[in-house]
């Protein structure tokens, strides 16, 4: 499936969604209620296909707080990419994508121990890498101020 028929089922499915084209993927802005919707659409869809979730990270925009899917279809060999945000720093959460693509799992908990994003109908969200009796906050924050370490963003 070629960029544009990409971008035209997105846009069919969630009308409100941006797309940008850059060399590399085709990236899809998409509001945080619709993401779970469209990633299971992509995923079910025979044209579509989008089999295997490669990459999925958290980014701090200072004014909001980012996750970014990175997926593909090992059927068709296409990859696109699905970006959703939350403006609530202070209990931001998203919806879940690990009933779609179970690789979730782990790369969602990353995202919460460094960015304290939490993820709706997550099976198991817990720290992964950080001590939650000595770590307090969520350190790839840019906010983040480490007191024992002294370093500051």
């Amino acid at each position: 499936m070629e960029n544009s028929q990409l971008k035209e089922r997105i846009l069919s499915l969630v009308p409100e969604a941006e797309i940008v084209e850059t060399k590399q993927y085709l990236n899809a802005i998409i509001p945080k209620e619709k993401l779970h919707f469209l990633a299971k659409n992509l995923r079910e869809a025979e044209d579509t296909s989008f089999d295997y979730l490669f990459c999925l990270t958290g980014l701090d925009l200072m004014d909001s707080l980012m996750v970014v899917y990175h997926i593909e279809s090992t059927k068709y060999h296409h990859c696109i990419v699905l970006k959703t945000s939350t403006t609530d720093r202070d209990n931001p959460v998203l919806d879940s994508v690990t009933d779609i693509w179970h690789t979730a799992d782990y790369h969602e908990r990353e995202v919460f121990d460094f960015f304290g994003i939490k993820f709706n109908n997550h099976p198991d969200m817990r720290r992964l890498f950080l001590d939650e009796t000595r770590i307090e906050g969520f350190p790839f924050r840019k906010d983040y101020v480490d007191e024992i370490n002294i370093v500051e963003r």
